[in-house]
């Protein structure tokens, strides 16, 4: 997976928990993935180390129900038939969707768009645009109802 250039933190450090979360899915761990082997090659400044540990802190400890919320809302993609992209650009969304109250969630929802667009397919912006605006009418409905934050992530 590619490395993107960004200047926002909270985008570096989405990119970076996306690349964890990636490397931890194809080598099939499914324990909480690390920055390690990424703040090796970048020394990484601490806001972007903190929040993108939170991500990975919290997607790792919500993985099944993010994974449920994932099947629910995208019925005709079963989560494991998901390329491994698209599937962890969605659970780092839907846990800030869920439990970041301090993420607005059009700049959850616009963050994941982008990420699919830079490391995705040519049909992955589309497809989590999609899926996050089912999701998004979900909680508007009540039908699906935010944790609110999780402390550290976890």
């Amino acid at each position: 997976m590619a490395r993107a250039k960004s200047t926002d933190p909270r985008r570096k450090s989405r990119v970076l928990a996306l690349q964890s979360l990636f490397a931890a899915d194809i080598k099939g761990k499914t324990a909480e993935p690390s920055l390690e082997c990424l703040a090796e090659e970048d020394p990484l400044p601490i806001q972007v180390e903190e929040f993108a540990l939170r991500l990975l802190h919290g997607v790792a400890s919500a993985h099944r129900a993010l994974d449920d919320i994932i099947q629910r809302y995208a019925p005709a993609w079963p989560v494991g038939q998901l390329s491994p992209v698209d599937r962890n650009i969605l659970r780092i969304s839907l846990f800030e969707l869920l439990h970041s109250p301090e993420t607005p969630p059009k700049t959850a929802i616009n963050e994941a768009i982008e990420l699919a667009k830079m490391f995705g397919s040519e049909s992955s912006g589309r497809f989590v645009n999609g899926v996050l605006g089912s999701v998004m009418e979900g909680l508007e409905s009540a039908e699906l109802v935010p944790a609110g934050s999780l402390p550290d992530g976890r």
